[in-house]
């Protein structure tokens, strides 16, 4: 939740701003973040860094957007409907799963109870399918490996 509550912050988006909304604040703070805007290697240096983590910082909210996942909802739900979970890890509220396909997803926010439950059940995909797949807000880390 912190990664998303920060990337809103640094890019100045609210929860409901939508795709379009979003990449025009981006290409604005881009335009004045631009490491080429400045001469000083100090401040070029400086807006370096802080271009990565607003480009960071797009890419991650254009990832967990509603509108990004209603455009790959039929093949999420194809993925979760057949592919195992074949490792998974928990960190700081967020899931780390990859399926048997190779695909690698993260869940946030996802409680401490809810993932012992996860485990308790051996990391059961019944169990993430109807409490954590289609529960959490998610993005796509890696997609599967094409055959």
């Amino acid at each position: 939740m912190k990664k998303i509550i920060d990337s809103r912050k640094l890019l100045g988006a609210e929860p409901k701003t939508d795709l379009k909304e979003l990449g025009l604040l981006y290409k604005a703070l881009m335009k004045s973040h631009h490491p080429d805007r400045f001469q000083d290697e100090t401040e070029r240096h400086k807006a370096e860094e802080t271009s990565k983590h607003i480009i960071d910082a797009y890419h991650f909210l254009v990832a967990i957007h509603p509108d990004t996942h209603a455009l790959n909802k039929e093949d999420y739900d194809k993925l979760t409907a057949t592919q195992a979970i074949t490792d998974f890890h928990y960190k700081a509220q967020t899931l780390h799963a990859t399926f048997a396909d190779g695909s690698v997803y993260e869940y946030y926010s996802v409680p401490q109870k809810v993932y012992n439950k996860f485990l308790n059940n051996d990391g059961n995909l019944r169990f993430a399918r109807r409490h954590i797949l289609h529960s959490y807000t998610y993005r796509r880390i890696k997609k599967a490996a094409q055959a």
